[in-house]
């Protein structure tokens, strides 16, 4: 993480920072976030991340009208251009103040959420190696959090760390009736007969702005895509995997489990990661 950080309309050390250490985030983790790429100095899909952190702040009770669009990206564009980021990657969060809990306090100030925003380097992808295991833990569709990019991520954190120990980049993770959901940190897809095939949002699945743009990027360029329920046997009978994330963006899997892939940059996944990078290089 870059050193200055922006809270709440003041630009300052990160280490100085300070937040309310009573409030609805702190206890219990009443927020949301974003995570977005940063290239040529530029947020990169920054109105499909803005609309959805919108969204899932609506769903969690977290007040976002005090921010607009427009002075959020002000905001987010001046931290960037004063850590003098080119390529890197930016974060988005609202913390909620308040709500309907047992614990609560009245803002001094009368603000009901406060606005962070964070930058840092690229995210090392690994993608000449980019090794992928099954997690042992399990997506609860039935949560209300499910699906949502919220403070209340330590389940993905510890999946993501437990295949870090077992020395995999990443997970799959499946949800409470065995279906394929997603990796810990990002969308899912594989290729089977020339067909790409991703887990349909019902499965517990991140409505990942990234995973939007390749499926769109897909369906321009003619590419068979299918979004539906899968169980693990239908990846491991997969020609080629691939994950899609904002840090990440479309990632080749050279190795799932203890079954290899070659990196063919002529397959259909290979073709998508061509494709999602002309589309970074247009718009930065």
């Amino acid at each position: 993480m870059h050193p200055l950080i922006y809270l709440n309309k003041s630009m300052l050390e990160a280490s100085k920072a300070r937040v309310a250490p009573v409030s609805s985030a702190m206890l219990y983790g009443r927020g949301v976030f974003t995570t977005l790429s940063v290239s040529g100095g530029r947020p990169f899909l920054w109105l499909e991340h803005w609309q959805r952190l919108k969204d899932h702040a609506e769903k969690l009770g977290v007040d976002s009208g005090e921010f607009s669009e427009r002075s959020v990206r002000e905001m987010l564009k001046k931290l960037i251009s004063v850590n003098r980021v080119v390529v890197g990657r930016a974060r988005v969060i609202l913390l909620a103040r308040s709500g309907c809990e047992i614990w609560k306090t009245k803002p001094d100030d009368g603000s009901k959420t406060d606005l962070l925003i964070l930058t840092g380097d690229p995210q090392k992808s690994g993608e000449a190696e980019l090794t992928l295991a099954v997690s042992p833990f399990r997506i609860n569709t039935l949560s209300p959090t499910t699906g949502i990019k919220s403070l209340n991520y330590l389940e993905h954190v510890l999946s993501w760390e437990e295949a870090q120990k077992r020395e995999f980049h990443e997970a799959v993770m499946l949800n409470e009736r065995g279906e394929i959901a997603s990796a810990t940190m990002a969308n899912i897809f594989w290729v089977k007969d020339g067909t790409v095939h991703t887990p349909s949002l019902g499965t517990g699945a991140l409505a990942g702005v990234t995973r939007a743009a390749v499926i769109k990027l897909a369906g321009k360029h003619s590419i068979p895509l299918v979004e539906g329920v899968y169980e693990l046997a239908d990846l491991t009978e997969a020609d080629e995997i691939f994950l899609t994330s904002s840090s990440l963006g479309a990632a080749i899997v050279t190795t799932f489990d203890f079954r290899q892939y070659s990196v063919a940059t002529a397959g259909v996944a290979g073709r998508i990661m061509k494709i999602y990078q002309n589309l970074v290089a247009e718009v930065s």
